[in-house]
């Protein structure tokens, strides 16, 4: 099972495995979450050191992309363009796939004049154009705020231009929990913030003014990251426009984190269905605290679905390394790197080896009964 590599007319065995062993995956004293890696909140998202490590590891021909079956915030997507490489993403979080999407995509010289515009157009509407029906939404935002946002929103949704205006619609995303009740982005709970309507309005220019420093000008030239929105249980081969060279993905584990739950609101207001993406999400809490709940086979069952589908659009001998933790449902600890490599045995992926790492305390899961897992692991697993 060892990939060759060439050198002039001679033949050598490459085996990456030895040099991921050696690697300290912890990286202890290097920095994570700046940049493109920070424009928009998403807690519970892999580091961009892994992804990175990863790819300079392997041999992946040219003529092949990586793909992120689960890509949540693109960080395996936005570490592929950095050095060189074609990718493909797949989530069926439309609020994750607008990140990764705005991420990669070329950025419009335009985006604080857009964004000008857009403040004067929503203040120019306040309280004449109607609010959309979003439920509970006096709870969540006070009414000024709710009339600032939805007059952005609204001009926002007017622009032409597709890569502006899904920028814009993320710079707006990324503000709503700020300007809202609601804690935090960890914290599904209601507070009083001094948060006004004039609050919107700047907070919104200046995440925009930052987007210009560190989104790709259209002048540079990256390879292709191509999103797809989509639930990966329902992508088949004819989804994926060219073969796959190298996997790398965290999937949505077992009652890890609620991402369309604190996701909800943004999907809300932007138009997008929050309670589909609930009824679909791989891993959902909910799934596993309700009457005739889910079980760990079910979460196995759902990662070989996505092996049998990578089977199929992986080329022979290439790798697909997933990084999962264990989770605790209903007082039991979960081993999901047991049911992942499981699942993947069932599909004729072979394990390579296991990496494990420690997880940093910023990037724990939000569920509390999960907050005493310490470690994660990397699996190595090769078609």
């Amino acid at each position: 099972m060892l990939k060759t590599e060439f050198h002039s007319n001679q033949t050598v065995a490459f085996d990456p495995i030895p040099s991921l062993v050696s690697c300290d995956w912890n990286f202890p004293g290097q920095r994570n979450g700046e940049g493109l890696y920070n424009l928009h909140p998403y807690p519970a998202k892999f580091i961009s050191q892994i992804p990175k490590t990863l790819i300079k590891a392997f041999n992946i021909p040219k003529d092949t992309v990586i793909l992120d079956p689960f890509c949540g915030y693109g960080t395996t997507l936005i570490a592929a363009q950095s050095l060189g490489y074609s990718s493909i993403g797949v989530d069926l979080n439309p609020i994750a796939c607008l990140i990764a999407r705005v991420s990669t995509q070329d950025c419009s010289q335009n985006i604080v004049e857009s964004a000008t515009r857009c403040i004067q157009k929503a203040k120019a509407t306040e309280g004449l154009i109607s609010m959309p029906y979003i439920p509970n939404l006096d709870h969540w935002f006070k009414k000024p705020i709710q009339i600032a946002v939805f007059g952005l929103i609204t001009a926002i949704n007017e622009i032409e231009e597709e890569n502006l205006r899904d920028t814009l619609r993320l710079a707006l995303s990324s503000i709503l929990v700020r300007v809202s009740n609601q804690d935090s982005d960890t914290r599904y709970a209601a507070i009083n913030k001094p948060v006004e309507k004039n609050d919107v309005y700047s907070i919104f220019s200046r995440v925009c003014q930052q987007y210009m420093q560190v989104l790709h000008s259209s002048q540079e030239d990256y390879p292709n990251a191509f999103v797809l929105n989509k639930n990966i249980l329902e992508v088949s081969p004819s989804d994926i426009p060219s073969k796959v060279g190298l996997v790398i993905s965290s999937p949505p584990y077992p009652a890890a984190y609620e991402y369309w739950l604190y996701h909800k609101y943004r999907m809300w207001w932007l138009g997008f269905d929050p309670l589909l993406v609930k009824e679909h999400e791989i891993g959902a809490r909910s799934h596993f605290f309700k009457k005739d709940h889910h079980t760990p086979k079910d979460f196995e069952n759902q990662m070989q679905k996505v092996f049998k589908l990578l089977s199929k659009i992986c080329i022979q001998n290439s790798y697909a390394c997933f990084v999962v933790g264990n989770s605790k449902i209903h007082g039991e600890i979960i081993d999901n790197t047991e049911l992942l490599v499981s699942a993947a045995a069932q599909e004729n992926f072979e394990l390579r080896t296991i990496l494990p790492r420690n997880i940093p305390s910023n990037r724990k899961s939000f569920n509390l009964s999960n907050s005493r897992i310490l470690t994660e692991n990397i699996i190595i697993l090769q078609k």
